[in-house]
């Protein structure tokens, strides 16, 4: 009798245990939705920046939605303007850090963004309507800027370094070993031997 207890005890423990795992598991894939519908939603037209560029009188007043790396920050009294050089977006809306650049626009958000917590070279996106264009210089040579008035925006986290394995990582090879050592030692080390 005690056996029957003692096992049907354990099987509860365990299905309580499986059970917890699921809701872990379902709950974690909700917390992970951060990023908002209008940065995911790939069906917003937009136009490239260099289009824009060209002819900014048929797109001012178009909602975009465009993303990149930042390149500065300035604050103003009441918005912070933030230079960014686009790249092409993923389906969820997120820069590809390894496209080439597509151009620069500026984007305006609404009150103060400290600047260490959007530092150079980490990824924003925003959609909004395209405001107007003005004309700045890059070095000696004057650069125009489509302007978005971000309604939307997201900072994507920064990617987790992965460091590079060390050459004595291989199971064979100790740095207190010659650089001889290993599999491929010579013909005196094989299984003949």
């Amino acid at each position: 009798m005690a056996d029957r207890v003692s096992a049907s005890a354990l099987m509860t423990r365990r299905r309580t245990l499986r059970i917890a795992v699921v809701a872990l598991l379902v709950l974690g894939g909700c917390a992970t939705g951060r990023v908002p519908e209008a940065i995911r939603d790939p069906a917003l037209p937009s136009p490239a920046v260099t289009e824009v560029q060209q002819r900014p009188e048929t797109f001012i007043g178009q909602r975009v939605r465009w993303g990149g790396s930042i390149l500065k920050v300035h604050n103003a009294p009441e918005s912070t303007r933030i230079e960014i050089l686009a790249r092409s977006l993923s389906r969820s809306g997120e820069p590809d850090d390894d496209a080439r650049g597509q151009g620069r626009f500026i984007v305006e958000l609404p009150g103060f963004k400290d600047p260490a917590e959007y530092p150079k070279q980490r990824r924003l996106t925003v959609v909004g309507p395209l405001v107007r264009m003005e004309t700045r210089d890059v070095g000696e040579y004057p650069y125009p800027y489509p302007v978005v008035a971000g309604d939307v925006w997201y900072l994507w986290p920064d990617p987790p370094t992965v460091a590079a394995p060390l050459p004595y990582d291989y199971p064979w090879y100790r740095p207190w070993y010659g650089p001889w050592y290993g599999p491929w030692s010579g013909p005196w080390y094989g299984p003949w031997y």
